[in-house]
């Protein structure tokens, strides 16, 4: 088969399974309320704040307060888009049409990729409009120094979490247990390292606390991060490449 013809089956794939569908747009309402809820909150409570807290106030920052649940959704989107078939017992079928197995993979994560990616800009640069809109005079603006690419970043971020997900998904092969991993890693084990000072040199090279810190105008006081933004995204994308390349592998060894 074709290799046009493969990215033509997968697009087809992901648009007819409803839950992908879902989690995207989750992962899209779900970070632009947060993140408008955040802000209203900050600009009520802006002139009570300590003079250090408002000096390193970062508002384009605030806007992404929502990134944390909707980097949630692109998980699951990551880990559907890839295990769905496995669990279906619809791989065997799809490998005996596309016997490449590489080929098959990085098809199907290509087309997920672009799809997140795109999801991810439009989720970005909503979350950042509408928190500003809502932070009245502590509101940053587009043409301010780092904000564009604090806010391209945003987007960046998100379809990488998605590509990283799939990655992993690719190499464990279970929905289940791709997700009871991948859900205490960013939302438990990454908090603790790198908010514990004996862990936080560790912590700060996990994919997602090294990615998020493009998103970041103004850092913050206690950041003592060896990286800057780019740097940081460049430490996410190592990750996302090295579970991309697992899943490969892992595809290509052992039986469907």
């Amino acid at each position: 088969m074709a290799a046009t013809q493969v990215l033509q089956s997968e697009w087809t794939k992901i648009r007819s399974v409803r839950s992908t569908v879902w989690t995207l747009s989750l992962a899209l309402v779900v970070t632009l309320a947060l993140g408008a809820l955040i802000s209203i909150v900050s600009k009520a409570s802006f002139d009570d704040m300590s003079t250090r807290d408002q000096v390193t106030f970062d508002p384009t920052y605030v806007s992404f307060a929502g990134m944390g649940l909707g980097q949630l959704a692109m998980i699951v989107f990551g880990v559907l888009v890839v295990s769905t078939e496995y669990s279906t017992g619809m791989i065997r079928t799809s490998l005996a049409a596309v016997p490449q197995r590489a080929t098959f993979l990085f098809s199907k994560i290509a087309v997920a990729s672009a799809l997140a990616f795109a999801v991810g800009m439009v989720t970005s640069f909503g979350a950042f409009f509408l928190g500003q809109a809502l932070l009245g005079d502590h509101r940053a603006q587009i043409g301010d120094p780092g904000v564009l690419r604090a806010v391209f970043g945003g987007g960046l971020y998100m379809g990488l979490i998605a590509m990283f997900s799939m990655g992993v998904a690719a190499m464990l092969r279970s929905p289940m247990l791709s997700l009871g991993i991948l859900m205490p890693f960013f939302f438990l084990i990454s908090n603790i390292l790198g908010n514990v000072d004996a862990t936080r040199k560790v912590g700060q090279y996990l994919p997602d606390q090294a990615g998020s810190k493009v998103m970041q105008v103004i850092s913050p006081p206690d950041d003592t991060a060896p990286y800057g933004p780019w740097g940081g995204l460049g430490v996410m994308a190592l990750w996302v490449a090295a579970a991309l390349i697992g899943g490969c592998l892992v595809l290509r060894r052992r039986d469907a």
